[in-house]
């Protein structure tokens, strides 16, 4: 809905918890990590992000044994150091090897401009993420984890009788905020990663570089406003409908039929001009078989000059292969195919 330098790598600051912390929700759901687990907040755990630290921190106790699900909520609402690096030690044996992991895991739920090297998110030269990334993150952390996304909500956390109070300032404004996550260092700024429902519809922001801790509250609170009171969702295809047809190579049938997960949306600002395209874009012929939802193409839409939505579509159908007469023709048709372009190339 709106962007400036959103492809733009930046310092997270502490926005990389929010990898960290998916990839622990990945764990758990894989069934390799359980809460009631413990993990040991090593000395070096302890030293870099504990007490004697001076930054944020649970206070947990050195050599001491958390679960899971208490180190879960010390990041979230504490942003706690300790948690993170004894989640990377219990993880990944070091936080070097555990950043690797993070990266890794980043590429795999498609964030492909973040590169991190800790589980905190501490200065480094190497650690780098983009604002449309964490707006990604944030997004696929809700979509994937239901039932750990209401812990961004809570307001406070107690531990070993210390009680620390939530830092996002969204929380306590009364717009329907939920989470996610703040950040700030010398280097990077004052960071935010938040979202917020009103009317049953939801909205992400994210800001980067701010200069103070209001500034980063002011300009997320505007940017939320302005998407609830200035933009307004238009349906371009329902749930169900056909969107296209994909060309089939080698199939009992010329073409599939292409359909989205569900009903597809696009924010439009209210009495706008703009004019929306939609393309379907798929590498073609798809060769058969083809089994009824196998992901086949993107829809992209742009609304006006900017790219507005990309949707993943499926075959909405099944398609067994075809006769050998009728790969024979397939086979021919894109020879004579290949020839054009062939002879349009030299041309």
């Amino acid at each position: 809905m709106f962007e400036k330098n959103g492809d733009q790598p930046v310092e997270p600051a502490s926005l990389a918890k929010l990898m960290t912390l998916e990839f622990l929700f990945n764990e758990i759901t894989q069934g390799r990590v359980k809460l009631d687990d413990e993990y040991i907040i090593s000395e070096n755990a302890w030293r870099k992000g504990g007490a004697p630290s001076h930054g944020s921190t649970m206070f947990a106790a050195i050599h001491s044994r958390v679960k899971v699900s208490d180190l879960i909520q010390g990041i979230i609402v504490d942003s706690a150091n300790d948690a993170c690096i004894a989640v990377a030690e219990a993880l990944g044996g070091n936080e070097v090897a555990f950043g690797a992991m993070l990266t890794k895991r980043a590429r795999e739920i498609g964030l492909q401009h973040s590169t991190f090297t800790n589980a905190t998110g501490f200065s480094d030269p190497n650690l780098r993420v983009t604002v449309r990334d964490m707006a990604e993150l944030a997004r696929h952390i809700m979509r994937a984890y239901p039932d750990f996304y209401p812990d961004f909500s809570l307001r406070e956390f107690t531990w070993d009788n210390i009680r620390q109070q939530n830092r996002n300032p969204l929380l306590g404004m009364g717009i329907g905020a939920d989470g996610l996550k703040t950040g700030e260092t010398t280097e990077a700024g004052f960071n935010l990663v938040g979202s917020a429902v009103q009317d049953n519809f939801r909205l992400i922001v994210v800001v980067t570089g701010a200069k103070t801790d209001k500034e980063r509250a002011d300009e997320a609170k505007k940017l939320l406003d302005l998407g609830f009171h200035g933009f307004q969702a238009r349906v371009v295809f329902a749930e169900g409908q056909t969107i296209g047809d994909a060309k089939v190579f080698g199939g009992e049938k010329s073409y599939v039929p292409l359909i989205a997960p569900g009903t597809i949306k696009v924010m439009m600002p209210r009495n706008t001009t703009d004019r929306l395209i939609a393309r379907i874009v798929y590498t073609g012929p798809v060769p058969a078989p083809i089994a009824k939802g196998q992901t086949i193409a993107t829809l992209k839409v742009w609304r006006g000059d900017n790219l507005a939505l990309e949707v993943p579509l499926q075959a909405a159908d099944d398609v067994g292969p075809g006769s050998m007469s009728q790969r024979a023709m397939d086979g021919a048709s894109e020879l004579v195919i290949g020839l054009l372009r062939a002879g349009v190339g030299k041309l």
